[in-house]
């Protein structure tokens, strides 16, 4: 049984998979605190429903995209080796999106590792990531970034996102950094662009 406060049928809007059909599985519970985050509500693992792995995938196999990504939160707070499994039995591509603050649980086809300052990764998830997605909020973030850029394995995606609130401001900041540093690509919250979820 897992904590689900929302599951829902889109786009991808950021990073690599970006413009893709999805199925987000949004787990419940948070212990990483990011004052910024846009989905407080997730952070009390008591206050969702509980869902057994078959009936997350029965929902998710309902749609014809065949790509689940499981967010939160912060997935990893839970065991994700059953759930994983039954997705790509059914035929899923599995994605994470993890601060990679708790352990690595789950069989993944894609991780995409998005480190926060208030509880920082476990060492040896940063390696396994796909995609390093950094949130960019103020100037010192750029700085930041470049730590887990060294850590990353050489074949992993590097993402700038500005933090949606602070974006008129930092994406210019952003576009100017990566044409200095074109080992950066830059993530746009596309789906708060063209209201979707």
């Amino acid at each position: 049984m897992l904590p689900v406060m929302e599951s829902f049928y889109t786009l991808q809007g950021e990073g690599f998979h970006q413009g893709r059909a999805a199925y987000f599985i949004r787990l419940g519970g948070c212990d990483v605190g990011c004052f910024w985050c846009d989905v407080k509500e997730s952070w009390d693992a008591d206050a969702h429903p509980q869902k057994t792995v078959e009936q997350l995938v029965a929902e998710a196999s309902a749609f014809p995209g065949r790509l689940a990504v499981i967010t939160g939160g912060e997935p990893l707070m839970h065991q994700l080796d059953e759930l994983t499994s039954a997705l790509q039995a059914a035929g899923f591509e599995t994605n994470i999106e993890t601060s990679g603050s708790s352990p690595l649980s789950g069989h993944w086809d894609w991780i995409c590792l998005s480190p926060k300052k208030f509880k920082a990764p476990i060492p040896d998830i940063v390696p396994r990531a796909h995609e390093l997605k950094v949130i960019i909020y103020n100037k010192h973030d750029f700085a930041w970034a470049e730590t887990y850029a060294a850590a990353v394995s050489p074949t992993c995606k590097l993402y700038l996102q500005p933090e949606w609130d602070k974006a008129a401001e930092m994406t210019p900041l952003i576009v100017e950094y990566i044409k200095k540093h074109p080992q950066w690509e830059l993530s746009l919250q596309v789906h708060k662009y063209i209201n979707v979820p």
